[in-house]
């Protein structure tokens, strides 16, 4: 796994590179550290996205998981009172967008991707995304099926590769199930 000295010599390199190939594009690309409005995403989300999907049985949750994660301020929670808006982004349009977004957010719940609150804005009012490394790694450890054992294992690769040391932990407990807190007597 890089270090932080590596990464950043890696990074260094591919904007060297990236200025040769495309020079002037510095003034033309988004910067996640100067502009507003961004979410940290793992380096692993599109293989993340496709196993979801796989384990969905022909629901895709992908664009709702995606528009979920976007709406978090790197804190894992998301208020979901504008389910209308929340579907929008997800691609759900017509009558219906809205309760096929709730389904999706059911599904992503039982699937243990996220959990759900109920709230002022029903049902589903806050949601909060659990680390979708150990959610994987807990399905693989079930033999939850859907779970491609060709996805797990390029998840696996991409993880090693990137440092994605909290994908390589072996995970027997529900992501859901929150430690006890225990006092001192």
């Amino acid at each position: 796994m890089p270090s932080g000295r590596e990464v950043a010599a890696i990074a260094k390199k591919l904007v060297a590179q990236r200025d040769m190939l495309w020079p002037g594009a510095e003034k033309l690309i988004w910067h996640r550290l100067a502009n507003k409005g961004f979410a940290t995403i793992p380096k692993t989300m599109p293989l993340i996205l496709q196993i979801m999907d796989d384990m969905s049985n022909g629901k895709p949750l992908s664009s709702t998981y995606t528009g979920l994660w976007c709406e978090t301020w790197d804190n894992a929670m998301v208020n979901t009172a504008k389910h209308e808006d929340l579907a929008h982004a997800a691609g759900f349009t017509g009558q219906r967008a809205g309760y096929t977004w709730s389904t999706r957010m059911r599904l992503l719940q039982e699937l243990k991707f996220i959990d759900i609150k109920p709230g002022r804005s029903g049902e589903i009012s806050h949601a909060i995304i659990w680390n979708p490394h150990r959610v994987i790694r807990w399905h693989y450890n079930q033999k939850t099926p859907g779970l491609q054992e060709g996805r797990f294992n390029a998840l696996l690769d991409r993880a090693f590769e990137v440092g994605a040391a909290d994908m390589l932990e072996d995970v027997t407990t529900a992501p859901d199930v929150l430690p006890a807190l225990t006092t001192a007597a």
